[in-house]
């Protein structure tokens, strides 16, 4: 049998073929997360093999592994140079086609300032068209740290670039209101469009009414200085979107912020960004009105800042539906032409197709009735815009009769918890009885967005789909002691006269309450308008006590990439593996084990014609889905 494989893996040597890289987070700047390579096929990844693999370090010693970390960086790659950051916020230099360490810059992240989540997805890359290419700092890499400064590090050495801000760091957290510590920072990568490297931030949530600003800062990429801000909120009096904001309310709300991936059209000078939830998530009654422009994709100048259109995907949020996944810029085919487009996935397994110029839908979106709240001092959305094609990628409702358990005693038990809820479907209101919340605030499509393959006109999505529930309690009921479970988390929405309780919605032994796949990954056919395959993503294997590996599909953090070689890869899944799926047919047709969990997006590149290709996953973990912990880099080529 072994001589039998060895002939196999003989069989099918690495081809080789033209050096194509991967130079922004997303591949390309409209985040496409599509590559020309097509080394690696259907008919050879069985023996695709583990190539090297690099430790980052960051779990040490203890400090890390009692915070919440998250290894989701993807790396770009700049000539034959990997770069990365790590949870700490440590920018990491790799050789590329060894995993060599060629230099890490370490920005000294304070980690006893608690911060809620220490995270770090990217960085990104700027070129210095007035240098030499031997002057320091002629090409950048910046990063955004989890306290909220912005670095700019040498490309080749890792040294700060002193002219950039104070000695190599922006501090743009300047401006945002008052703050603790733990409330503001970033985890996604900067964008870079000419000259101008444009930040978001990561805003703690439901604290309170008045958290800090979501404002969106842009600054010199030479020299650090403020280029221009833009808020989601609209604080002008002036603003049009002002009138979608009760009363003084676009005054004293926080957030809206750009926590996920923004994109870019440099041809045009746009800039796409996905905001959030106002403050705070589950009530929203201390700004009553659809609270424009949050929850929305907008587009901006990118050199000046000017808003040129937004479009909202959820009008008045309180189920925390915000607009997680980077907006993904393609050309869509209609009437047999093809039209730049911008495809925004959501939460709620909404997919809308807009015009990337103007923000008009390209497949029509309905405003539907929706459900009414019925706690005193909120105010509801009369509907909810809803795209006529594609249908949702995920269940939108879940009735009593349509609870899921591994015997009938939990099937029971399940039914009986629905039934004692409110579950109206996708927008049911929080209450004061508790409401069901699905497909789930980490539902649908999250940061790890969709992937699109021109040449096959084939958009790929994964998506979760596990039911939540929240509550509404009177500020002088809640009993936050008495009140445990494993994933009960309490917000104090500090402001409104009410908490939030959220819960994940199980049965008594502890699986979903809905019936699986309760993690897929599909692919929509764009040519057609029709759904090309859809399969489950993942299995129970690291999830269950006794490691069998039923494919029902799980909950997964992270997104697909596609290539001309026919493949997707995505790892993202609860399971510890990175897969590739066939494009045409979502034949799964390989899996490689992972040291840790694989919630991060991967990324392929070939350094150097007639070199290998090299598929390179971040195996770290994700401590609030509780997946394997570690510090790994992991990168795949086929056997020679």
């Amino acid at each position: 049998m072994a001589a039998i494989a060895a002939c196999d893996r003989q069989a099918a040597p690495a081809t080789g073929g033209p050096a194509a890289g991967w130079p922004v987070y997303a591949g390309d700047p409209g985040g496409s997360r599509y590559s020309p390579l097509d080394e690696i096929t259907p008919a050879n990844a069985e023996h695709l093999e583990i190539a090297w693999e690099y430790h980052t370090g960051d779990l040490r010693d203890d400090t890390m592994r009692n915070r919440n970390h998250a290894f989701q960086a993807t790396p770009i790659l700049l000539d034959d140079a990997l770069y990365f950051c790590t949870p700490r916020s440590r920018v990491v230099s790799l050789d590329a086609e060894t995993g060599r360490e060629r230099w890490v810059h370490d920005p000294e992240v304070d980690l006893s300032l608690g911060h809620y989540n220490f995270n770090c997805r990217g960085v990104a890359a700027w070129s210095d068209d007035r240098a030499e290419t031997a002057d320091a700092c002629a090409r950048r890499i910046f990063v955004a740290t989890a306290d909220a400064r912005l670095i700019a590090v040498d490309a080749a050495t890792g040294e700060p670039c002193t002219g950039f801000g104070a000695q190599g760091e922006v501090d743009f957290s300047i401006g945002v209101g008052a703050r603790e510590p733990r409330e503001y920072g970033n985890s996604s990568p900067p964008v870079v469009v000419g000259d101008v490297v444009v930040v978001g931030s990561s805003v703690s949530e439901s604290r309170r009414v008045d958290m800090p600003s979501g404002k969106v800062q842009a600054f010199d990429a030479r020299s650090g200085a403020a280029r221009w801000s833009w808020d989601p909120i609209p604080r002008d009096p002036d603003d049009p979107a002002r009138t979608s904001w009760e009363g003084d309310s676009a005054d004293v709300t926080g957030a809206a912020n750009v926590w996920s991936l923004a994109s870019a059209d440099p041809e045009r000078d746009l800039l796409f960004l996905p905001t959030s939830s106002p403050s705070p998530d589950f009530f929203g009654g201390e700004r009553i009105g659809d609270n424009r422009h949050a929850d929305s994709v907008s587009a901006l100048r990118a050199s000046t800042g000017e808003l040129v259109w937004s479009f909202q995907t959820v009008h008045h949020n309180i189920w925390d539906y915000d607009v997680a996944s980077q907006p993904v810029l393609i050309d869509f085919p209609l009437n047999e032409r093809l039209v730049p487009a911008v495809v925004q996935a959501t939460k709620m397994g909404n997919l809308f197709i807009l015009d990337r110029e103007t923000g008009e839908p390209l497949v029509p979106v309905d405003e539907r009735p929706v459900p009414q709240t019925t706690v005193a001092g909120e105010v509801t959305a009369a509907t909810q815009p809803f795209p006529s094609w594609p249908p949702p990628l995920v269940p939108q409702s879940l009735r009593p009769e349509e609870a899921w358990g591994i015997t009938p005693i939990d099937r029971v038990a399940c039914a009986r918890k629905i039934a004692a809820l409110r579950s109206d479907g996708v927008f049911t209101p929080p209450s004061l009885e508790g409401s069901v919340l699905f497909p789930g605030s980490a539902g649908g499509s999250n940061w790890g967005s969709v992937a699109y393959d021109p040449k096959r006109r084939l958009l790929f999505a994964n998506t979760s789909r596990i039911a939540n529930t929240v509550q509404l309690i009177p500020r002088d009921e809640a009993d936050f002691d008495s009140d445990r479970g494993r994933y009960v988390a309490h917000f104090e929405q500090a402001g409104t006269p009410y908490v939030a309780r959220f819960d994940v919605l199980l049965s008594p032994v502890g699986v979903p309450c809905n019936s699986p796949p309760w993690g897929a990954i599909a692919a929509l056919d764009f040519g057609s308008r029709s759904q090309r395959w859809e399969v489950p993503l993942g299995t129970v294997r690291d999830l269950s006590p006794v490691p069998i590996p039923i494919p029902w599909g799980v909950p997964n953090m992270g997104g697909p990439i596609a290539t001309a070689g026919g493949l997707v890869f995505i790892g993202a899944a609860l399971d510890n593996y990175l897969r590739a799926f066939v494009s045409e047919t979502g034949e799964e047709i390989w899996k490689g084990r992972l040291p840790a969990g694989g919630q991060a997006t991967p990324m392929t590149y070939r350094v150097r014609d007639g070199g290998r290709q090299f598929v390179v996953i971040a195996a770290g973990g994700h401590a609030q889905m509780r997946s394997s912990p570690g510090d790994s880099l992991v990168a795949f080529a086929l056997a020679r």
